[in-house]
């Protein structure tokens, strides 16, 4: 049961969400406290957790037609495994929400429930923000954004004008990331009678759209504090990986799965140079 909670969990995108609050929180507190430490806690397991469990519980049907679900990119839950996944999900969340409330205010209530609501909403019958086209996309980024929105609003950041540029940079990186995610999807979500950004529009208008997002998130990084600027370099390996699925067809969809497997490491040496510019960040606003 273990093992298959980790693997719903999808480990590997763990660092998604746990970054952006620790990076929002700690750049205005300066601080590691115990609001810094279980916060992170949250974002890394309880919320991963939630988000892609409930999404594996829900997609089985058109999991079970997709190949690349049963490993590090999406676990495929036996059926007995549904109910325990729930029950996880929101046991693991629970204690930590109750602290995050505790220790927030109204404005960081209303950016945490925003949050949490988009991580069921995505998949939760009823609900299902992944098979309203456009809003797939949209909903997916605010599962990154929404962490280091949260981190700063209970930091009580000041919103500049710079922060907001970041901060609409990485939506756009959001928007583009799943958009690209969703092409190499649209013969198995077909089959399912799925709606996505890519069955709608298709694999290469959908490739070509998380090109130009990629593009634009770069140039709005030129417009925050330095070194930020230096930040947009890092849109152009994203970039390229998806320039060559830029004319994919949609009966050749599934290839785009070797640009997404290089997208999944290119998030970790990406990572590493945010971390050395908000390291110089810090010395520079010490």
């Amino acid at each position: 049961m273990l093992r298959a909670l980790f693997v719903s969990s999808r480990p590997l995108s763990w660092i998604n969400t746990a970054f952006p609050f620790a990076a929002g929180y700690f750049m205005v507190t300066r601080e590691v406290d115990l609001v810094f430490v279980l916060g992170t806690i949250y974002f890394l397991i309880p919320y991963n957790l939630a988000m892609y469990g409930i999404n594996d519980v829900f997609d089985y049907e058109s999991d079970l037609r997709n190949p690349r679900k049963g490993g590090v990119e999406g676990a495929l839950l036996d059926r007995s495994m549904h109910r325990p996944t729930l029950w996880a999900a929101l046991l693991t969340n629970l204690p930590f929400l109750v602290f995050l409330v505790i220790v927030g205010d109204p404005l960081s209530w209303l950016v945490l429930a925003i949050s949490v609501f988009a991580v069921i909403a995505y998949s939760a019958p009823g609900l299902r923000f992944k098979e309203r086209p456009f809003v797939d996309s949209i909903t997916s980024s605010t599962h990154f954004v929404s962490p280091a929105v949260y981190g700063l609003v209970l930091a009580g950041a000041v919103f500049t004008p710079a922060l907001w540029a970041l901060l609409a940079a990485f939506f756009l990186w959001g928007l583009a990331s799943h958009a690209f995610g969703a092409v190499q999807d649209v013969i198995a979500d077909r089959e399912a009678d799925i709606s996505s950004i890519a069955t709608v529009i298709g694999a290469r208008a959908t490739t070509r759209l998380a090109v130009v997002a990629y593009l634009l998130a770069g140039v709005l990084l030129l417009f925050t504090e330095w070194p930020g600027p230096l930040a947009a370099v890092l849109v152009l390996p994203y970039a390229a990986v998806c320039a060559p699925f830029w004319s994919i067809a949609d009966a050749d969809a599934e290839r785009a799965n070797r640009g997404w497997r290089k997208f999944l490491a290119l998030n970790f040496i990406a990572g590493f140079f945010v971390t050395m510019l908000l390291i110089a960040y810090a010395f520079v606003t010490a």
